[in-house]
């Protein structure tokens, strides 16, 4: 009886210990057996799966082996503090099984009352916080996302009321533009009048020079080259002083001359375009010692008065600028025919200039290229004006023609 009581109750004991076993070997939670020198003595299979290493092989490693540098701080204290105090200790640590992949862990441990050998040991318990952190990770992101959606709202609102407000200051701006465009047009028509009255004055002042002045100043000579043939013969200092008066005389005609003609030149209206231009780039060639090869279209005669004046004056203002401003040794200046336009082009090998610059700075105040620009859209042509480092200066003025125009040979001068 003795023994049948004995083998019952080895069997309930080797019963109750595989099920301990089970219990323990399969618990979601990893179980390691610590001594305080930090050494694995026991573990089970499901601490081993978490570090990824046979169970046989954990046995006498250091569990801190396995915490990353980062979470070895803490761990320390903790596994410090499961000897040096009773009751439980906690700590969240990052740890790193054998292929690297680190996970953050929950860690519990309590001292154990019994000691084994000759060391003291405690029970950690290892739960993955994965999921959990990952969870939490969402949750942070879900949170974001809310608050990022409120913020976009209140913009949507926002925006929405801007854009009201857009729409009703439509109508106001529109009408400010268009108030603009026509104050625009009233200057552009002032200016266009100026230049026309400009014109007029310039052409009435070179008539009044060469019809009055030059006509007083010539008489003025004949007088004086009477009373040199009537002087007396031995009065050598009258006619000393009589001769040089006429050399002023002369002086002074050459002046009123080249005055009127830089007013309005007569030979503009008297025999043309060409002619005019001949005659504006020789004196120009003989004071400036520029080079200018001339390179005429005869079918610009055809043009009217005004067109014809606006050419000239376009020339005139771009040989200026060469001669200020370009420092160039070579200037080429053709008129030519296009498709039902006459083209006026100036191109020298000077030095170039930023044209937006020029044109907009308000300190340079270049009243000749703007002058040019308003005289040609005066009469419904183009002007342009290229300019490049290296490449000089091209300045031309297109001018339509009605018809077909008449085919004439071009004239050259140089």
């Amino acid at each position: 009886m003795q023994n049948a009581e004995l083998q019952e109750a080895r069997d309930k004991v080797e019963t109750l210990l595989q099920t301990y076993t089970d219990l323990y070997d399969f618990a979601p939670i990893g179980y390691f057996s610590v001594d305080e020198e930090g050494l694995i003595l026991e573990v089970n299979l499901t601490g081993a799966a978490l570090l990824g290493i046979e169970r046989s092989r954990l046995i006498n490693r250091r569990l801190e082996s396995f915490v990353t540098t980062t979470s070895r701080e803490a761990f320390l204290a903790f596994f410090k503090n499961i000897f040096a105090s009773p009751g439980k200790q906690i700590c969240v640590a990052l740890l790193v099984n054998a292929d690297g992949a680190t996970f953050w862990a929950d860690l519990q441990a309590a001292s154990a009352g019994s000691i084994r050998g000759t060391r003291k040991w405690c029970r950690v318990a290892v739960s993955d916080l994965t999921t959990l952190k990952q969870a939490e990770e969402v949750r942070r992101r879900l949170e974001g996302l809310a608050v990022a959606n409120r913020e976009l709202k209140r913009e949507i609102v926002q925006r929405q009321k801007g854009e009201a407000a857009l729409k009703k200051s439509e109508a106001h701006y529109a009408h400010l533009f268009e108030q603009s465009r026509h104050m625009q047009e009233q200057l552009r028509h002032l200016s266009r009048q100026l230049l026309l009255t400009q014109e007029e004055e310039r052409k009435r002042i070179s008539r009044e020079l060469h019809d009055e002045i030059v006509q007083t100043l010539v008489g003025i000579n004949v007088h004086l080259a009477s009373l040199t043939v009537q002087a007396p013969v031995n009065v050598r200092d009258l006619r000393k002083k009589i001769a040089r008066t006429q050399r002023l005389v002369e002086k002074s005609v050459n002046i009123v001359h080249r005055f009127a003609r830089g007013l309005r030149p007569t030979v503009l209206d008297d025999l043309g375009l060409i002619p005019a231009l001949q005659s504006f780039i020789k004196d120009f060639t003989k004071e400036t010692n520029i080079r200018i090869h001339f390179t005429a279209f005869a079918g610009v005669e055809q043009l009217n008065s005004t067109q014809r004046t606006v050419l000239y004056r376009v020339a005139q203002s771009a040989l200026a600028n060469v001669h200020k401003h370009a420092h160039a040794s070579d200037v080429k200046v053709s008129i030519r025919e296009l498709q039902g336009a006459i083209r006026l082009e100036i191109h020298d090998n000077g030095k170039s200039f930023d044209m937006e610059r020029v044109l907009f700075a308000k300190r340079h105040k270049r009243l000749g290229l703007l002058g040019s620009r308003e005289r040609v859209e005066m009469v419904g042509g183009k002007f342009d004006v290229e300019s490049a480092p290296g490449q000089g200066t091209t300045i031309s003025a297109e001018i339509p023609i009605s018809g077909d125009g008449s085919k004439g040979t071009p004239k050259q001068r140089r």
